[in-house]
């Protein structure tokens, strides 16, 4: 639990991940002739993946708003958002550094990816309201409550969006997790939800940290501590937050605190 004063230890796969995973094999670079460029392939709509045997394109045409299908199926999050660890579906592989640059450069590939995040933030119950990464409840027909009971009482989910956060930033859509971060942190704050014990156990120590940037890594710690002591974080913080950081670059100097 983040509290004020408090340095958080954290897990060694987040470390890991804030170090660019310098003990791994090819974590420095990757060979695109000789080794393989599975996630980018698929990413490519060109490879299916296994073992469900779907593309991309067909994943989010099928599965979007699936909830029985996203919750219960545990092969495809390990394709949908590629990191360089290892996962539980042997059959996807880890994403290669030379993969990250191809993704990251390529206007189609970085279009599937943010789908996949709406896809996925749907299943949770929110929904993406602009590319600065601010978040809301998903629409009718959609129950936003369910979708947030579901997340509370399958936790494994939690571990699923530790990884859908490292995929961002990976591959430069890091600017959404601040914005899932923060619309979690008021969820909590001002409307109660999403607030057990696990899950900001999970925030905390995990989803936190899945940011590269030292500097927002730094700002949102220091809200999230702020409510954990018994402050208050707003709607009107966050979308003041947010608007903030898009027009000059950073979070208000005053709202962390």
């Amino acid at each position: 639990m983040f509290t004020k004063g408090q340095k958080v230890h954290l897990p060694q796969d987040i470390q890991a991940f804030l170090a660019k995973y310098p003990g791994y094999p090819g974590a420095q670079k990757s060979d695109p002739g000789k080794e393989p460029s599975v996630n980018y392939l698929f990413y490519l709509n060109r490879l299916r993946c296994r073992p469900s045997d779907l593309s991309i394109g067909e994943v989010h045409s099928q599965w979007y708003g699936d909830y029985q299908e996203l919750e219960s199926n545990h092969g495809y999050i390990q394709w949908l958002f590629p990191i360089q660890e290892e996962g539980m579906n042997f059959e996807a592989q880890r994403l290669l550094p030379h993969e990250i640059e191809a993704i990251r450069s390529d206007e189609k590939t970085i279009r599937r990816l943010v789908k996949s995040y709406e896809m996925m933030l749907d299943f949770y119950g929110m929904r993406l309201l602009s590319e600065t990464g601010i978040l809301g409840h998903s629409l009718p027909p959609q129950n936003y409550s369910s979708r947030y009971k579901n997340l509370l009482r399958a936790p494994h989910n939690n571990l699923r969006i530790t990884r859908i956060l490292k995929s961002l930033s990976e591959l430069g859509l890091e600017r959404f997790n601040a914005g899932f971060l923060l619309h979690v942190l008021n969820e909590q704050s001002e409307n109660n939800k999403l607030n057990s014990a696990l899950l900001r156990d999970s925030m905390d120590r995990w989803w936190a940290n899945c940011i590269r940037d030292d500097y927002e890594r730094a700002w949102v710690g220091r809200a999230i501590a702020n409510v954990r002591a018994g402050g208050v974080f707003t709607r009107q913080m966050y979308e003041n937050a947010m608007m903030s950081r898009q027009s000059s670059g950073r979070f208000p100097d005053d709202t962390a605190t």
